[in-house]
This record gives C-alpha cells, structure tokens and sequence, in this order.
C-alpha cells in the first residue's frame, strides 16, 4: 500500500506470554514487554497497572488498556487512573450477558462520553458473558446506541465470539460477520485472533510449521475485514490490532504449542494480508 494509506499497527496481550517460556521460568513484565518490542509490536494490551507502566518505560510501547465491568460503578474512576498513566485506547467488556440492550446502550453512552471527555477512545468489545455476546444482543445494543447518539458504536471487534455462537463454516465468515459495517468502519482496534465455527482459538502452525488450514480460512476473512474498513471513513488514519491468542479462560488447548510463537507468526501473517490486500470494492457479498 502507498505510504499516504492508513496505518496498521499491532500490539501484543500479555496473556500470550503466561508462563512462557515455562511455567516454571516465567518471563519477568519487563522482559514479556521488551519480547513484544524485539517483535515489532507498536504497543501492549493488558489492563494497564502502574507496574506494567513502569515495565514499558523506554520501550516506545502504546499502552492500550483493557478490563472486564459488569458492573459500572467505579468504572469512571478506572478510566482516569489510565489517563494517568498515558493510556489512549480503551476497550471494555461491557456488563453481563442478562443486562436488557437499552440497559447496556445508556451505559455505554455514558462510559464513551467519559472517555471523550478524558481524551480517551472507549471501545466496547464483542465478547462473552457480556451485553454484547450475541450477533442480536450486539445489534439491539447498536441501534440502541445510535438512537441515543446519532453515531455507530465504538466497538473492539473480536469476532471470533460471533463466529462459534453461530456455528459458521469458514464461507459465512464474511457474509455473516460483517453485518455491521458502519460499526465497522468507525472503530478504531481489532482483535484478531483465529477461530473457527467451533474453537474461539485455532492453531495458526502445524507441527511442521506451516499454516494450518483453519488459520488460511480466516486469514482470507480478515483481508474482507481489513477491506471493510478501508472503504469507511478510516477514523485517524490509523487501525489498532491484536493478534490476540492466550493461555486462559478455556481458549488454549492442553495439546496446541504455546501461544507467544503463535502471536509472532500471526502478526505476520496479518501485516502481509494488510499489504496485499486486493484493488477494488470489498466483497460483493457482503453488506454495504
């Protein structure tokens, strides 16, 4: 791409690097955070502690903050104490998965309009056991808020949730996952990590170090996503990702490698679709 097109920068979760490269021989946060630089990631994507914002000193890492609230109180409070700490990029897992969409939209108007008042882009993730963990729950949560607004919701795209909710098989991906194209094309940080209609997290390597098939599949959906968002506004002329696989919460098999090697080959593999990416209108059998 010319070098006036938009950005793509990258950052890694320190999630990838849990017990890594052992559980026994744990990476301290410091050198968890210079691995991440010395793999050419621009930032960092954890909740941002002032420990973790010590450990970056000097890296030339963005911190880009995250945290799981279901409920809202103290959740402002929070949201200052990362400006403090020089956070910009703001990604919340919004209340839980019972909250009533216009329950969950006032909130979000509420914790957007604080962060825009703190400098801060607040992103609101699709993601389980929140208000937003259903292609319905999401969309009832999007009109709702634009209603109220008059703008697309800010979203974290993670849309791997999506994907294993509805069973997909890999040519729905894009039909089905790109349903929302404004909400698309306003936000600003994807989280990309790959799934299949099954799994949340698939191998991105073979034993032999090829590519798995599963990851092939959804590298051609994220090109249509990368695309997507390209024929939109491009909100700051820069797009945020994280290739976001990790050791917890169920997503990482006992048998599949470990994730950070993982990581290293997906953001390569992300930054060469963002590349190569294909002339002309996004996919025709998409929404438009």
């Amino acid at each position: 791409m010319p070098s006036s097109a938009p950005r793509l920068r990258l950052c890694a979760a320190t999630w990838s690097l849990l017990a890594y490269p052992s559980a026994a021989r744990t990476w301290s946060l410091r050198r968890q955070l210079a691995a991440m630089r010395e793999a050419g990631f621009e930032g960092v994507y954890s909740d941002i502690t002032p420990e973790l914002h010590a450990a970056a000193a000097g890296l030339d890492l963005e911190l880009l903050g995250g945290f799981d609230a279901p409920v809202l109180r103290g959740v402002v409070p929070r949201l200052e104490r990362y400006r403090k700490l020089g956070v910009r990029w703001v990604n919340i897992q919004l209340l839980r998965h019972d909250t009533p969409p216009d329950v969950a939209a006032r909130a979000a108007v509420r914790l957007a309009g604080a962060g825009e008042r703190l400098g801060l882009r607040v992103h609101f993730e699709t993601h389980r056991d929140t208000a937003t963990e259903t292609p319905e729950k999401f969309s009832a949560l999007a009109a709702a808020f634009r209603r109220s607004t008059g703008r697309p919701l800010p979203v974290t795209w993670d849309h791997s949730h999506f994907a294993v909710v509805k069973h997909l098989q890999p040519a729905d991906y894009s039909p089905r996952l790109l349903a929302w194209p404004r909400e698309i094309q306003s936000s600003q940080f994807f989280h990309l990590r790959p799934f299949n209609g099954q799994h949340l997290q698939v191998p991105v390597t073979d034993a032999r170090g090829r590519l798995t098939p599963e990851c092939r599949d959804y590298l051609r959906f994220v090109s249509d996503l990368f695309r997507c968002w390209l024929a939109g506004p491009r909100p700051g002329g820069e797009l945020w990702a994280c290739p976001e696989l990790g050791m917890s919460h169920g997503y990482h098999l006992s048998t599949d490698r470990h994730p950070w090697p993982e990581v290293i080959r997906a953001a390569a593999e992300i930054r060469a679709v963002w590349h190569s990416l294909p002339r002309g209108p996004w996919p025709p059998n998409c929404p438009s």
